[in-house]
């Protein structure tokens, strides 16, 4: 875990260079906000603030999100209109998988210096969407905001391990060749990583290691628009989970006013 702080320093840098002012981020909710009684496939936030609660595990509990209502709606308008039935969450909770990574990107703040919105994606309970089917999820938010009218920053994060599994038979299962075979192609040819099922992706990754779509799903939020990789990190950390991190920018703009939205 050591290892891995080391090496956020150029994310902070770039956020602290490129200073966004709202989050998208897809990622998967572990029981705080949605359970196995309740589970939408996709669920996406409208509400004027998100808190963090304990889940049960004595975690650490974050500090609150500022929404940003107008966009989450902008983005759901997009997202119905694109035939994806969604759940919309006026009121909604986010979990670790969602404020860790905010914690370690901008640590020791006072308050976010982004709003958010949230997008949660199912990777617990079956049937969940099929990779290509968040890919398209992922393409319709950028549709969103390539049309959204305001002067912000937005930044596109995608959060959750690539392969681990932390139960079962294969209770420690790692991947390293297929993680970067995913990170190269989710650069340069995303449908190609998304066209395998995912009962696939688990055999590949582990079943935890299903939290690839958030990753497929943000990239798919950046379009068709050139890459350039700036850094990469791949570590594991004690739970023996897969880490890694990529900081992709860019190289035009998607939207009319905004000048970098990057992943």
């Amino acid at each position: 875990m050591e290892t891995v702080l080391r090496r956020l320093p150029p994310v902070r840098e770039w956020l602290a260079e490129t200073r966004p002012d709202v989050a998208v981020c897809f990622y998967n909710d572990h029981g705080l906000n949605f359970f196995l009684d309740k589970m939408p496939t996709f669920a996406v936030g409208a509400a004027a603030e998100y808190f963090n609660k304990d889940e049960g595990w004595g975690l650490p509990v974050f500090k609150p999100f500022s929404g940003h209502p107008a966009l989450s709606w902008h983005v759901i308008e997009q997202l119905v209109g694109d035939d994806f039935d969604i759940t919309t969450c006026q009121s909604m909770l986010v979990d670790h998988a969602l404020s860790i990574p905010f914690e370690l990107a901008y640590p020791d703040c006072d308050a976010w210096p982004v709003k958010l919105v949230p997008i949660a994606i199912n990777t617990v309970q079956f049937p969940l969407p099929s990779a290509r089917r968040c890919l398209e999820l992922g393409r319709s938010v950028g549709r969103a905001l390539a049309r959204w009218q305001g002067d912000e920053r937005i930044v596109v994060v995608g959060t959750g391990g690539l392969s681990h599994q932390l139960d079962g038979e294969r209770a420690g299962f790692l991947n390293p060749e297929y993680d970067r075979l995913c990170m190269d192609r989710l650069a340069s040819d995303p449908d190609r990583i998304a066209a395998d099922s995912i009962e696939e992706i688990i055999r590949l990754s582990g079943a935890q290691g299903v939290e690839l779509v958030n990753w497929i799903a943000a990239r798919g939020a950046l379009g068709a628009a050139r890459w350039r990789r700036t850094a990469i990190t791949t570590r594991r950390s004690r739970t023996r989970q897969g880490l890694r991190c990529c900081l992709n920018r860019l190289e035009q703009p998607i939207g009319a006013k905004r000048k970098a939205p990057v992943e």
